[in-house]
């Protein structure tokens, strides 16, 4: 017997109360970054995968590892470095001698939020590795596919590309990214309120001591994702965003624009945003709060205009102030 339309509107009002409380239990560890938090959680609601961006010693990894223990999410960290090799993410046939038959043995991809630590530290051959899982949530091993576990998705951490010891990700796989995060320097009060915080004892290390407890399971992840699914978008604001991704294209700093795999990706994150604040609706004010985390990856500056100093987000400002917003 399927629900009635009340009781899943229960069912979705309780797994948002739920999962606005995970931003509440992961402020116990990260002070600040409401906006990347939220960006976290928006990514599971639409199952698309993160990346965060950021100079090292700004919590990106304490902040993914206190999301999954927020949420009962079995985590998995891989630090990725140069002599990674894809078989260590993916995993790989192992010999075994009592059987003298090779067996799978599952790579540390198999599980339910892949934490990729300085993914831009490795060669874009082990970089590749993960470009099927990201797509098809599943990893092919001599020919054979082996599904991966749901929920799935990758939150991976990147330092600055100018950094020393970095490589810059391929562009296909940068558009396998729903999201595209930056954590910066916190401002002053809050790097007192992080200092005080060690000052009393926190240790990043034990979340446990720091108070997080589970405040939402993946039932409630996958209600959530039923309720995001049933936003509706009005045809003018479906048209917004396309208009959007279009303007990318023809802006006169850009190389690569917004493909329409960005216009859809970002129908998705604004109507998980537009869930999340409460409405079952998207608007165009949700289309531009999330116009620069699901697109600033996807744009390729013209080298002429890098020298020059314009950013993505400086060509996303342009383009959401010059596209006309629907009424």
């Amino acid at each position: 017997m399927s629900p009635t339309p009340a009781r899943r509107r229960t069912g979705s009002k309780d797994a948002r109360t739920s999962l606005t409380a995970v931003r509440d239990e992961v402020g116990k560890a990260i002070v600040g970054q409401e906006p990347v938090i939220t960006g976290l959680v928006i990514g599971l609601l639409c199952r698309g995968h993160v990346l965060l961006e950021g100079v090292p010693g700004v919590g990106k990894t304490l902040l993914v590892r206190a999301l999954a223990a927020s949420m009962s999410l079995e985590t998995k960290r891989v630090q990725f470095t140069p002599d990674l090799m894809p078989g260590d993410v993916t995993g790989s046939l192992v010999y075994n001698a009592r059987t003298a038959l090779f067996e799978f043995r599952p790579g540390p991809v198999f599980t339910n939020l892949l934490l990729a630590d300085e993914i831009n530290r490795t060669p874009p051959k082990t970089q590749a590795a993960l470009l099927e899982a990201m797509e098809e949530r599943q990893v092919s091993v001599e020919g054979i596919p082996r599904p991966l576990p749901d929920p799935f998705i990758v939150a991976a951490t990147q330092n600055p590309i100018e950094y020393e010891g970095t490589y810059a990700l391929p562009e296909a796989q940068l558009d396998r990214f729903l999201l595209k995060l930056t954590m910066g320097v916190p401002p002053r009060e809050d790097e007192v309120e992080i200092v005080s915080r060690h000052d009393s004892g926190f240790d990043p290390r034990d979340l446990a001591a720091a108070g997080i407890t589970v405040v939402a399971h993946p039932a409630d992840l996958a209600a959530g994702q039923s309720a995001v699914r049933d936003v509706d978008v009005a045809a003018d604001v479906i048209g917004y965003i396309v208009d959007v991704c279009r303007a990318t294209r023809e802006a006169p700093a850009v190389h690569l624009g917004a493909s329409p795999r960005a216009a859809t990706a970002l129908l998705a994150t604004s109507k998980a945003w537009a869930w999340l604040s409460g409405r079952d609706y998207v608007t165009p004010d949700d289309v531009k709060a999330l116009s620069r985390p699901t697109l600033r990856h996807r744009l390729m500056l013209r080298p002429e205009a890098e020298i020059d100093g314009m950013t993505a987000d400086g060509v996303l400002d342009s383009v959401l102030s010059a596209v006309p917003v629907p009424r």
